[in-house]
């Protein structure tokens, strides 16, 4: 069954404090992005991958390639307006049936058993999405104050969120609104279930100068 993965990177980095885009960021020596590309082509060498971003970042991405003698084959398509319209342009570039996972940019850290689980899982179950235990004691704002929630009957998302391909491109033949969150969110709203596997705690979204500190250890891991 052919494999797709659609990269999503269209962050300006503004939490980051600086003016390269985060995806760009070098962490142990090498941009952020090309180790969230390397992982999937580790994972699958034939899976087809498609890099999403915005226009005028691509020609500094290809700067970069060029730099770092990165030869991983890949497509580009054109960051959209909002991370829905990015991934419905990477959507556009996938050819006939199979799965395709959606993952974030700045996630480079998804280990090789999550990405399997989820296209393992996906093609029987049609959509899947990593998730991991939330270990924090969690509450919810209410009217003058707050509340303690069971955090047992809650999960924290991550990527890559994995779907059929044709659940995916019916899912994104719908109007977008901005309930839409991430992909899963816009598969359910076809009334279509979702289901969950085991994520790896590592897979962190870098966001913030914390998050690339951290990066630099798990990297040396």
């Amino acid at each position: 069954m052919k494999k797709h993965i659609i990269i999503v990177a269209g962050g300006k980095g503004l939490r980051m404090g600086g003016d390269i885009p985060k995806q760009f960021l070098p962490v142990c020596g090498k941009p952020v992005l090309m180790r969230t590309l390397e992982a999937f082509h580790s994972y699958d060498s034939a899976i087809h991958i498609i890099l999403v971003l915005p226009v005028s970042q691509q020609a500094y991405w290809k700067e970069l390639c060029r730099e770092y003698h990165f030869e991983l084959s890949h497509d580009i398509a054109d960051g959209g307006e909002t991370r829905f319209h990015s991934v419905m342009n990477g959507l556009a570039l996938v050819a006939g049936d199979g799965l395709v996972g959606v993952h974030d940019g700045v996630r480079p850290f998804v280990s090789q058993e999550v990405v399997a689980r989820c296209y393992d899982d996906a093609s029987t179950k049609k959509a899947v999405i990593p998730v991991i235990g939330v270990v924090e004691t969690v509450r919810h704002l209410v009217d003058g104050g707050s509340e303690t929630v069971p955090r047992d009957q809650y999960k924290l998302v991550q990527t890559p969120q994995v779907f059929d391909v044709s659940l995916l491109r019916r899912a994104y033949q719908q109007e977008y609104t901005d309930v839409f969150t991430d992909d899963a969110s816009v598969v359910e709203a076809l009334g279509e279930k979702v289901h969950l596997v085991e994520g790896n705690r590592e897979n962190i979204k870098l966001t913030t100068p914390f998050d690339l500190k951290l990066a630099e250890l798990l990297c040396l891991t």
